[in-house]
């Protein structure tokens, strides 16, 4: 399930809110300079023990004084008109999603990252995030809370005009090969 929200995502209850942090990992503006407000000081000498996060990558930290019980760090592009500046962006998406199934997480909370103070145009980040978490979410249940009504708009058409992700296959055989051989359409 993807759902899509205005909100602050400071007040989240879910198992993990991504941060759209810089490569430092030691606060800033925006989202990152909210979220270590509200988590407090420990966030903070957590994320000095990380050494930094590379553009494209993801860390994940405690809580702490937030209702969520982990902080996914996610460092996005300084947008400039790149090609990569969007395989950047897609990536911080994907290495945030990995390390919520990886710590065998339900439930996730997004932010627009890059598209604050680092200029990535809502028009072209909102599908990138979108087409992303639609294609590797799997069981995880993803909310995107988007802090005013320009971005939740962006994201909202993102998502009405996001190719459905390919079916996949079932994991056990078709109970009943032999009805489609006698062209019952099941």
């Amino acid at each position: 399930m993807i759902e899509l929200v205005r909100g602050n995502i400071v007040h989240e209850n879910v198992d993990a809110i991504v941060n759209a942090a810089n490569t430092s990992l030691l606060g800033g503006g925006g989202v990152d300079g909210a979220i270590h407000h509200a988590a407090g000081h420990e966030l903070l000498a957590e994320c000095r023990t990380l050494g930094g996060c590379a553009t494209g990558s993801a860390k994940m930290t405690k809580g702490y004084a937030l209702k969520a019980r982990f902080v996914i760090h996610a460092v996005g592009p300084v947008y400039g008109g790149k090609p990569r500046d969007a395989e950047l962006l897609a990536s911080a998406y994907r290495a945030s999603l990995r390390l919520a199934l990886e710590s065998s997480l339900a439930t996730i909370a997004f932010p627009s990252i890059s598209t604050g103070a680092y200029r990535f145009p809502l028009d072209e980040a909102a599908p990138i995030a979108i087409e992303t978490v639609l294609a590797h979410r799997e069981s995880l249940q993803v909310r995107f809370v988007l802090f005013d009504g320009a971005t939740h708009a962006a994201y909202q058409r993102a998502l009405t005009a996001a190719p459905l992700p390919s079916p996949r296959p079932l994991p056990f055989p078709d109970p009943w090969p032999w009805k489609r051989s006698l062209g019952f359409l099941i």
